[in-house]
């Protein structure tokens, strides 16, 4: 792609790797690090010509989510974003490579809440642990 001087990367990562997946520490800390990914290779390469976009669906209609739903906490911050289905992403996922954008976010509430965490970390910590928390059914 380098020699051609064109090219287009595309890495699912989740939006897990942005906002944190409450009921899964190795999840998100794995799509965190995709999202790293991501960016350093737009970084590297978008001078080159190689167009680089990071996938970072919330809840998808999969089988890989009715595992996640099974623990209460995942589940409350998962359904928090709503739930859609894979034929959404993709229609999503197209209309971000003709645009060329850099994070494709299936579900409109993620950039919200990135916004909140990156203005108020604290109250950000704040909501997920709320969310947590009543999930589980449990006082701090």
């Amino acid at each position: 792609m380098v020699q051609r001087g064109d090219g287009y990367l595309i890495n699912t990562a989740s939006a897990a790797g942005l906002l944190t997946q409450v009921s899964a520490l190795a999840y998100s800390a794995t799509k965190a690090a995709a999202v790293s990914v991501a960016e350093w290779l737009a970084i590297a390469y978008g001078d080159a010509g190689i167009k680089v976009s990071c996938l970072c669906p919330q809840a998808v209609r999969t089988p890989m989510l009715d595992v996640a739903m099974e623990e209460p906490a995942g589940a409350a911050a998962l359904r928090a974003g709503g739930l859609i289905d894979p034929e959404d992403v993709a229609d999503v996922v197209v209309e971000a490579i003709r645009e060329e954008r850099f994070l494709i976010l299936p579900h409109p509430d993620v950039a919200r809440f990135m916004a909140v965490k990156a203005s108020d970390p604290e109250r950000w910590l704040a909501g997920m642990r709320r969310i947590v928390r009543d999930a589980r059914g449990s006082t701090p």
